[in-house]
């Protein structure tokens, strides 16, 4: 009997800013299954409280991204004005249409300790009549989700539909994205429900199709969604995703997704001008921004600006005009001040310009001839981590 096992890719290494992925979707076998055309197998990794995800402001259009934890919490916001933190078993399912621009960082109250993350991302093209469609963002809470048990199979329906079962998730396009776990080895033929193509991936434990084995890091195509039926080796975690293809194929160019190239062409050159009107800023999160794949990174222009009266004082640091961090101080007598307080803004974080300020406040010390006492405990670090600016502190 000819086997319905289509398409074995393995998991590869892809890197998302400072963080690294599986990617399971797009390969150069198979660009896409049904409408799925990116899925990104995030972590599972554990971050230190120096690590955190900062994925700048980024452009999409003509796709629907969806994204899935399993473990920690990534905070969105984009320019629809949306700003949330995403959970595990919530769902975020954002609508690009004909532009929309967000951000995906580790939220505030996690970024000084350590934490875990651990989920998939996920992009669907959209039907040709949404592609120039307005964007728009829901958040599916995991209480929303549909779930049941059937003979010690538990299910979950994140997206799409199967047989009567409906998520609340609004897709544009007939397709499925199903978790099945088991806790001991069961036989699963669910091939009847499903339609159009289907991949599976195996999160947790192996499966066994046509008497071979298959594990974690594999993508499995099928040939015909109907005949999808397998054997889970006990305690197993799976994913199935899958739905109609388009008739016409999708482009995809770095986040831009779209039947027409011509579309793709000027979405790079309005995200390359910053052209606001097709891609709004991000309130909240408006200063920095992901280039565009090829362009050259202009050389940022640092300055200083200083404030003082007759007892407090502050510096400024700036970036293009652009205020990234600042410095305080507090004068105590004729022969020193006291550094109180130095931040670099969130958006300009691992810049190093906290330290730069540091610096400018001693060399302003310097030429007045007094010292300074670092009561910020970032100051102190620097002053003290550095022999020669001890004789710049007040003991």
């Amino acid at each position: 009997m000819q086997s319905n096992v289509g398409l074995i890719l393995e998991e590869k290494a892809a890197d998302i800013g400072n963080f690294m992925v599986g990617r399971l979707l797009p390969f150069r076998q198979k660009r896409a299954v049904g409408p799925f055309v990116f899925i990104d197998h995030m972590g599972p990794a554990c971050l230190k409280e120096h690590q955190n995800i900062d994925v700048p402001p980024h452009p999409h259009i003509g796709l629907s991204t969806l994204t899935y934890l399993f473990d920690g919490s990534i905070f969105h916001r984009d320019s629809l004005g949306y700003a949330i933190e995403i959970k595990p078993g919530e769902v975020n399912w954002m609508t690009a249409g004909k532009g929309v621009v967000h951000s995906e960082r580790t939220p505030e109250y996690l970024r000084k300790d350590d934490k875990y993350l651990h989920g998939f991302q996920i992009w669907i093209g959209l039907p040709k009549h949404v592609e120039q469609a307005e964007p728009s963002f829901v958040h599916i809470g995991k209480a929303d989700i549909p779930s049941w048990e059937d003979n010690g199979i538990y299910y979950k329906l994140i997206a799409g539909e199967l047989g009567d079962r409906k998520s609340p998730v609004p897709v544009h396009s007939p397709l499925y994205f199903i978790e099945i776990k088991t806790k001991a080895a069961q036989k699963i033929n669910i091939g009847p429900q499903l339609f159009g193509e289907v991949g599976m991936y195996v999160l947790d434990g192996t499966v066994k199709i046509e008497g071979n084995d298959y594990g974690s890091k594999q993508l499995l195509i099928a040939k015909n969604a109907s005949l999808c039926a397998f054997e889970t080796n006990g305690e197993t975690t799976l994913y199935l995703f899958g739905g109609e293809p388009f008739e016409e194929e999708r482009f995809m160019f770095w986040n831009f997704v779209n039947s027409d190239k011509t579309v793709i062409e000027k979405a790079k050159e309005d995200w390359k001008n910053q052209n606001i009107e097709a891609f709004p800023k991000v309130p909240g999160d408006d200063k920095e921004y992901v280039l565009l794949p090829g362009t050259k990174q202009k050389k940022n222009v640092i300055t200083f600006t200083q404030e003082e009266d007759q007892r407090r004082g502050k510096f400024v640091i700036l970036e293009d005009d652009v205020p990234a961090g600042e410095m305080t101080y507090v004068w105590a007598g004729t022969n020193k001040f006291i550094i109180d307080h130095t931040e670099a803004y969130e958006a300009f974080g691992g810049k190093g310009y906290a330290k730069q300020l540091v610096m400018k406040g001693i060399d302003y010390a310097r030429e007045k001839g007094v010292k300074i006492l670092p009561l910020c405990p970032y100051a102190k670090k620097v002053m003290e981590g550095d022999e020669n600016l001890h004789d710049m502190i007040f003991r």
